[in-house]
């Protein structure tokens, strides 16, 4: 049997249960009534602004449920829509300043956890986790 990928699929589902306890953390720590799926959403909205139908196609959501998660974020005032200067009929999302700043503040305690948590690692360890993890998102990402 195939030992290196059973231990894999055993390290990813103990790291993914812990991900999802996580992400529910952050989406409170930025507002007590946000989703947990939510807080993503604001964190692909840092690199800037996208279409609804594009942030659907790389949470991997449906556009009911996109549509939803804008709508609560931007009650909340952590986003808003502005037409798309490429196509009239199109919106783009974006943060506000408000939801920049509550993501910022989050992150940043996020990071700090990291660098606590890892803090018997050296940064070249860190950098090639994060490379690792980024190779396995684009492999994940190029089955859809």
């Amino acid at each position: 049997m195939d030992a290196e990928f059973l231990a894999l699929e055993r390290e990813l589902t103990v790291f993914l249960r812990r991900a999802r306890a996580s992400s529910g953390e952050m989406a409170r720590a930025v507002h007590p009534d946000l989703e947990p799926a939510a807080y993503g959403l604001l964190v692909c909205l840092e690199e800037g602004g996208q279409r609804a139908t594009d942030l659907a196609g790389y949470i991997g959501v449906g556009k009911a449920t996109m549509s939803r998660q804008l709508r609560a974020l931007e009650a909340l005032g952590f986003v808003a829509r502005e037409p798309d200067p490429d196509d009239g009929r199109a919106w783009q999302i974006h943060l506000t300043e408000r939801g920049r700043d509550r993501l910022r503040t989050v992150r940043n305690a996020r990071r700090a956890l990291y660098v606590d948590r890892l803090a018997d690692w050296n940064r070249s360890e860190v950098a090639e986790l994060a490379r690792l993890l980024h190779q396995l998102n684009e492999a994940a990402g190029a089955e859809e």
